[in-house]
């Protein structure tokens, strides 16, 4: 039986992955009578006096929500929400599984984008973090945008942030063991999307050198044609010399490529243009932009994709459970751009630099070191900046 026969079998099974289950029976008078009237009053009454009580009295503090529109579900496109319902349960059940946090699925039946911030405004007191996934570009920054400038408790669209934060701890391993220098590396993005646009981001937030972002028309540069107000504000702080062409003519020379477009777009020819050891992450899903066995027969000295069954897999899982058990366990009000370097390194330092090997760039998915190591460089940057709440594990 291949994959997808099983999981539709498993999920007509399982009727949906996730299940409430209480802390504490309901058994008698006295168990009604204090998990709800009359004793539920009191604690009531103590969050109305003193809202962060809340964090004391309830849930909240481990409650995530993952929320979408269903207009961006994996490589899927626009499903809408019902179709997008059995990702959105299953990112909450690896929120439980690798960093032991609730999570409830809530999918928007709206592509207004306004509609979609009031949506998520009004029920975030509900909860301690908000997951934003799966909403097409460029909505989703306005989105993400208004909901940071306007909730007290953080938003993080993984999409967008989780990849970047995987794609830039493998790109620091992957500089560690090609010997390149930070700062000096010419990278090349092709896919100028949510995903493509954090990563450079990300990028230049680290300090990993000049950024080249391309779409389907080319090279992005300041003032190109056909290029949207999101695209813009990147092409002012990318592609210093305003290169323009294609791919092929843009990745001479490169020393890293990184897709999140679209299969097969990569070809041998262009990873042998490349500088000498290219450095190659090609994310397109399930077929990405160049077999690994390809980019390596062309000269590529370090390869990852989206798949599991290569090496190097860039999976947001090794993000998002250690950042949002980091955020909850201090109270942070946001997730900064820091607390995503924060976590970029602490990913790539869960591999010793003496153990790195062309196929091992990046941690397993199972290795449960990282969601700690993660949540507690997250959780110390927060408390850092001054932006975690009352208490708390982590100290500086």
């Amino acid at each position: 039986m291949d994959v997808k026969t099983k999981a539709l079998e498993k999920h007509s099974e399982w009727k949906g992955k996730l299940e409430t289950v209480l802390k504490e029976p309901i058994t008698t008078r006295e168990e009604l009578a204090i998990a709800y009237t009359p004793g539920v009053a009191e604690p009531c009454l103590e969050i109305e006096r003193d809202e962060s009580l809340a964090y004391e009295y309830t849930g909240k503090g481990n409650f995530v929500a993952v929320i979408t529109d269903g207009t961006a579900v994996l490589g899927l496109g626009d499903i809408g929400p019902s179709a997008s319902m059995p990702v959105m349960e299953g990112k909450c059940a690896l929120f439980k599984t690798f960093a032991g946090i609730n999570a409830v699925p809530l999918c928007i039946d709206s592509k207004d984008t306004q509609t979609i911030i009031d949506t998520i405004l009004n029920i975030s007191k509900s909860f301690g973090g908000i997951n934003l996934e799966d909403i097409s570009a460029p909505r989703c920054f306005e989105i993400e945008r208004a909901l940071i400038e306007k909730c007290d408790v953080p938003v993080f669209h993984d999409d967008q942030h989780g990849t970047a934060i995987i794609t830039s701890a493998g790109m620091i391993n992957a500089i560690k063991f090609t010997g390149r220098e930070l700062g000096n590396l010419k990278i090349v993005i092709n896919g100028a999307g949510s995903a493509g646009i954090s990563i450079a981001k990300l990028f230049l937030q680290i300090g990993f050198g000049d950024v080249i972002l391309c779409d389907r028309d080319g090279a992005i540069y300041d003032g190109a044609p056909n290029i949207n107000p999101e695209q813009q504000r990147m092409a002012l702080v990318t592609n210093k010399m305003k290169k323009k062409g294609g791919l092929a003519d843009i990745i001479k020379g490169a020393d890293a490529f990184v897709g999140v477009s679209k299969p097969n777009l990569l070809t041998e020819e262009m990873v042998a243009s490349m500088a000498d050891k290219p450095i190659i992450f090609a994310m397109s899903n399930p077929v990405p932009e160049i077999l690994p066995e390809l980019a390596k027969r062309a000269g590529a000295a370090v390869v990852g994709t989206g798949r599991s069954d290569y090496p190097n897999q860039t999976n947001n899982v090794l993000a998002f459970p250690g950042i949002f058990k980091g955020v909850l366990a201090v109270r942070a009000s946001r997730i900064t751009d820091s607390m995503k370097e924060a976590a970029a390194y602490a990913i790539a330092e869960a591999i010793d630099e003496s153990e790195l090997t062309e196929d091992y760039i990046l941690p397993d998915v199972f290795d449960h070191r990282v969601v700690d190591n993660v949540a507690e460089a997250v959780a110390r940057e927060a408390i850092k900046l001054g932006i975690n709440g009352v208490g708390g594990p982590y100290e500086v």
